[in-house]
């Protein structure tokens, strides 16, 4: 170190540096401290009613329950061999398309999953499509 530099403390003596904390607490990297959220306070709204009436607010996306394709009566039945149902469950370049997608249960997607290693071991299925 030379004579006409001084040591500084952490943050190199610069105010608003990482080292000193900003107005209103820790923030971050954002502005206005921990939980400030945006300008405005509470948000708008409140908590969700039913009914949405006048209030002119939207309505929430209804989305449908997926139900397991293999669960219920009449429901196919996982088999190795079956390639024309294992292919649903196998994306075009070959690879398992996942249950959150296909909304099989977890249950049966290990047995799918154990069907199409075995299709793929035997050569009814592709391990990589190029």
């Amino acid at each position: 170190m030379t004579d006409h530099q001084e040591r500084r403390p952490h943050g190199g003596g610069r105010e608003g540096g990482f080292g000193a904390p900003r107005e209103g607490g820790f923030g971050g990297p954002r502005e206005g401290g921990f939980g400030g959220g945006r300008e405005g306070g509470p948000r708008e709204g409140g908590a969700r009613e039913g009914g949405g009436g006048a209030g002119g607010g939207r309505r929430p996306f209804f989305r449908r329950r997926k139900t397991c394709p293999f669960t219920g009566p009449n429901a196919p039945k996982i088999d190795y061999k079956d390639v024309r149902l294992l292919q649903r469950f196998v994306s075009e370049r070959g690879k398992m398309v996942p249950s959150r997608i296909t909304a099989v249960s977890t249950k049966k997607q290990r047995v799918l999953a154990q069907a199409v290693k075995r299709a793929r071991f035997l050569g009814l299925l592709p391990y990589a499509v190029k």
